[in-house]
């Protein structure tokens, strides 16, 4: 970006040095050329006109009007001419040279003189905007090249977290299967203890989980299903492993249906009823909502926590961003791409006020 920036700075030094050079030029060719017009007009039969018509026709690229002193133009040259509403358009030409530029005094009489006015040349106006361009095009090429470093990056970021999810899947993969072992082995032996129903509970969920990490990567496969039975089995699940003070509620206008992939809707409410306990500190009311719109089915999980400041909203779905000391700030982050990269749908902070709550809400294309 600093080379960029100096190619520019020293495009625009030099093309105007060049532009400053060639408008004196021009302004010397025009001294020239009034002069020549001055002795066209002066001329009698012997003089030779050969040589000043030569120096009038050599311009054909600087633009010049020729006025009296009312400023009525008796000739034009290098101009594009309306065919229609000429005196206006020569009224406004002269105005705006005339507030631009002294025009060159030919002195035909002492009592007649007629005055010059020109424009740049084609040529220069172009060196002129010549480092503009090229400022313009550094800019767009600068641009592409951010957005690929972006795009290189997160392909990046991806395959860490996509190898880090799948490793963690197959390292989950070992202790299920000798805790399912074990508990085969205590149901035998204790078939009327109710602890081992829970424990198995348990181990079914950590099967659940290893079945989402190792999914993340590929593509989920997406089946018809009611998003009402998702939603109360995740909060039945919250409700035996939270403290009795978290109060949970659930409610919805009907009985919808969206295509989804099950374990990762799963994941993504229950992670954020996680966020919400975390977020009323273990003390509070948590109401899921399940609504329609048009096509869209949403999904509404708000708590009376601590809120989150508006300054930090924006960084809530940022790999890495958290307010909890041992939190590693993925869950948000992962949470946003299920739904949107794998369901097509959206997750966003609806509302938030600190010392009053938040509300995020989940949006899916219904069946």
């Amino acid at each position: 970006m600093l080379i960029s920036l100096a190619i520019v700075v020293v495009s625009v030094v030099v093309t105007n040095r060049l532009a400053s050079t060639l408008a004196t030029e021009e302004q010397k060719k025009m001294e020239i050329w009034a002069e020549a017009t001055r002795q066209l007009i002066m001329a009698d039969e012997q003089t030779d006109l050969q040589f000043y018509q030569s120096i009038i026709e050599q311009n054909t690229t600087i633009p010049v009007y020729m006025t009296d002193a009312d400023d009525h133009v008796l000739l034009s040259r290098n101009v594009k001419v309306p065919r229609q509403n000429r005196e206006a358009f020569y009224r406004k030409k002269i105005a705006a040279l005339k507030s631009s530029q002294e025009p060159i005094e030919v002195v035909i009489t002492p009592e007649l003189k007629q005055y010059i006015y020109y424009e740049d040349s084609v040529v220069l106006r172009e060196l002129q905007l010549f480092p503009y361009i090229q400022f313009a095009v550094i800019f767009v090429v600068m641009l592409i090249v951010l957005l690929a470093m972006q795009i290189v990056q997160r392909s990046e970021q991806n395959k860490v977290w996509v190898g880090l999810s799948k490793e963690t899947a197959h390292q989950l993969g070992t202790p299920i299967s000798s805790l399912n072992a074990w508990l085969c082995l205590l149901k035998d032996k204790y078939p009327e203890e109710t602890m081992i129903g829970e424990m198995d509970a348990d181990v079914s969920r950590l099967e659940t989980i290893a079945e989402r990490f190792s999914k993340i990567g590929s593509t989920p496969e997406l089946a018809p299903m009611k998003v009402n039975e998702v939603v109360a089995e995740t909060i039945d699940y919250m409700r035996h492993r939270t403290s009795t003070k978290v109060v949970f509620s659930f409610h919805s206008d009907g009985d919808y249906e969206v295509n989804a992939n099950r374990p990762l809707l799963s994941w993504v409410i229950e992670n954020l009823l996680r966020n919400a306990v975390d977020a009323i500190n273990g003390e509070g009311q948590i109401d899921v909502c399940v609504s329609r719109e048009d096509d869209k089915v949403m999904i509404d999980v708000a708590d009376t926590g601590k809120g989150i400041e508006r300054r930090a909203q924006k960084d809530i779905f940022q790999p890495g961003y958290t307010t909890k000391k041992r939190g590693w700030g993925l869950g948000l982050s992962l949470s946003k791409r299920i739904i949107e990269n794998y369901h097509d749908g959206r997750l966003t902070l609806k509302s938030s006020q600190p010392g009053v709550g938040s509300t995020f809400r989940i949006m899916l294309h219904s069946c």
